[in-house]
């Protein structure tokens, strides 16, 4: 299928946007910045986008797609939640709204409230259906307060320790964790 010309410079936009909150967070990104590297003129990104904040709502969008583990050994759920989760930072998410939401959202109330957005359309639901009833919010929080810090630590801040620990490592002592949140049982029990 042939992509209009109107289409490519939308891309290019949010392409060229996606690298430069990435690296520079949302506050410290100009529109002047982003059309540059786009190779177009700033007066486009307005008119494709209305405005920085449309920009980067959309640039910023990523699907967290946490797994449906109703079919997951119980005694696994944290394991399984954390291993998805490491995927998605190190697949196409990666390099896209996840970095740029985790490095504007302490600066940028725009980015603050798309990740509690996400928070409520995609981690509390996946939370609740893991475990319901009350507490179910508290749960969903302390989960991804947990899956947040990883993130932080290991592709943000790039702490040496937590770069270096090996995936297999990293699933199953955060997933201890995750797994007593989640679920309210210890994953060391039986």
């Amino acid at each position: 299928m042939k992509v209009s010309k109107s289409e490519r410079t939308r891309r290019t936009i949010v392409e060229a946007a996606r690298k430069l909150f990435g690296e520079k967070g949302f506050d410290r990104t100009t529109v002047r910045e982003i059309a540059s590297a786009a190779e177009i003129d700033p007066a486009l990104v307005i008119r494709y986008f209305g405005s920085k904040d449309q920009l980067f709502a959309q640039a910023a969008e990523f699907r967290l797609d946490l797994p449906d583990v109703t079919n997951v050994d119980r005694s696994r759920i944290g394991e399984a939640l954390v291993q998805h989760y490491l995927a998605v930072w190190e697949g196409e998410a990666g390099t896209g709204g996840l970095p740029i939401l985790l490095r504007s959202a302490t600066s940028s109330e725009t980015a603050a409230e798309q990740m509690r957005e996400i928070f409520l359309r995609q981690v509390l639901p996946a939370v609740r259906a893991i475990k319901g009833g009350r507490g179910a919010s508290r749960r969903a929080a302390l989960v991804a307060s947990q899956l947040l810090g990883v993130a932080l630590c290991r592709y943000i801040l790039k702490f040496p320790p937590m770069v270096a620990m090996p995936r297999e490592m990293l699933v199953v002592e955060v997933g201890r964790t995750i797994q007593r949140y989640a679920t309210g049982e210890d994953a060391t029990e039986g």
